[in-house]
């Protein structure tokens, strides 16, 4: 008898909460207990009053999986709502990426010029590296980070991906 695996989905999360000790530890317990991951996690303060955070979550599962994980963010008591970008229409997401390549001469010169391409932006030089800052979406990021591989990549930061709705409304 053959089985079939669910084919794992991968689903961007907005969580809107209060802004108050313990909500991370929370929401990710809830993920740690149940044996599901989270491939991105970045939390911002969205309110003027400091009191409401936007918590972007990405994950993967299958649908009764990524259902199931919504359902229970949504009963953690200081959850105000939980948006699934990915189901809820066109979104944008975006990513920041902080990369250190070392290398000198035709290395050093095809990194500039691959960075100028990729729209990167120097950030810190020495005479033996670099450091670079890029926006954009994950795959933009990975191919970025491919190419420099060959040239000398050195270390890789990443912030995590932040998404929102696309057009005049809000999430």
């Amino acid at each position: 008898m053959k089985i079939t695996q669910q084919a794992q989905e991968r689903h961007v999360l907005n969580v809107i909460v209060d802004n108050e000790p313990g909500i991370l530890a929370k929401i990710t317990g809830m993920f740690t207990a149940r044996g599901y991951n989270i491939d991105s996690l970045t939390v911002a303060d969205i309110s003027e009053d400091h009191a409401i955070s936007r918590i972007t979550i990405v994950t993967r599962g299958p649908e009764p999986v990524i259902d199931q994980i919504r359902a229970q963010l949504e009963r953690l008591v200081p959850v105000h709502k939980v948006i699934d970008l990915t189901e809820s229409g066109e979104h944008v997401e975006r990513e920041l990426a902080l990369i250190k390549v070392a290398g000198k001469g035709d290395n050093r010169v095809e990194a500039l010029r691959i960075a100028e391409l990729f729209r990167a932006n120097v950030v810190d030089t020495t005479t033996g590296s670099f450091v670079f800052e890029l926006t954009g979406s994950p795959d933009k990021i990975n191919s970025f980070i491919a190419l420099m591989r060959e040239l000398g990549l050195v270390e890789v930061g990443r912030s995590g991906i932040v998404g929102m709705m696309r057009g005049a409304g809000t999430d």
